[in-house]
């Protein structure tokens, strides 16, 4: 579904108008559930991908916030925040590598090794590059860099923070938004865990 498609111009306004019609409870619930059905209507296997991302970089958020607020030495806490932080950087771009830039290093070193004289058996991954990989990829790792600054405190709710990452309208409006501004504006009735400053 493009943002300049009929299905859009129906899709969007009915959104807006149920989303107003739905308790405090379960807006999250209602934008989190458009926000899938977007990605889905690309391509529906794509999904995995965010929800993929979205585990990893919630996992790796708890783990951070558990050894901020652990009585360990301060060198101890930082070598295993490293190692949460490290883990979840690796898996979201080896993911975002793999679909972005994996034809482009095959074909390169095939033009190389054909230079040197050497034989290269060229396998190209034909797949469409899922709408938004990059933008919810650097969305979701920018809010383990906030848990690891200790700028907040890591979002307990998964359901909150998977809709933190997969949120659609920001996809053309942008930019990548801080969890710090962003997260606490879905808690719609719930009180919101206090953000550090």
């Amino acid at each position: 579904m493009l943002f300049n498609s009929e299905q859009f111009l129906i899709f969007f306004p009915i959104v807006v108008v149920l989303f107003f019609f739905f308790t405090k409870k379960i807006k999250w619930l209602w934008l989190l559930v458009v926000s899938y059905f977007f990605y889905m209507s690309w391509n529906p296997s794509y999904t995995i991908l965010i929800l993929l991302s979205t585990i990893i970089t919630y996992w790796s958020g708890i783990l951070i916030s558990r050894v901020n607020e652990s009585d360990e030495s301060p060198k101890k806490k930082e070598r295993k925040k490293k190692l949460f932080v490290s883990i979840s950087f690796f898996s979201n771009l080896a993911i975002l590598f793999f679909y972005k830039y994996f034809n482009f290093l095959n074909e390169t070193i095939k033009e190389i090794s054909d230079l040197l004289g050497f034989q290269w058996q060229n396998t190209v991954f034909n797949v469409l590059l899922p709408v938004g990989l990059s933008f919810y990829t650097f969305q979701a790792l920018s809010y383990t860099m906030d848990v690891y600054r200790n700028d907040t405190k890591a979002e307990k709710h998964f359901g909150i923070y998977a809709l933190f990452v997969s949120f659609f309208p920001q996809l053309v409006a942008g930019p990548i938004e801080s969890s710090t501004n962003l997260l606490h504006q879905f808690w719609f009735s719930q009180k919101k865990q206090a953000i550090i400053v």
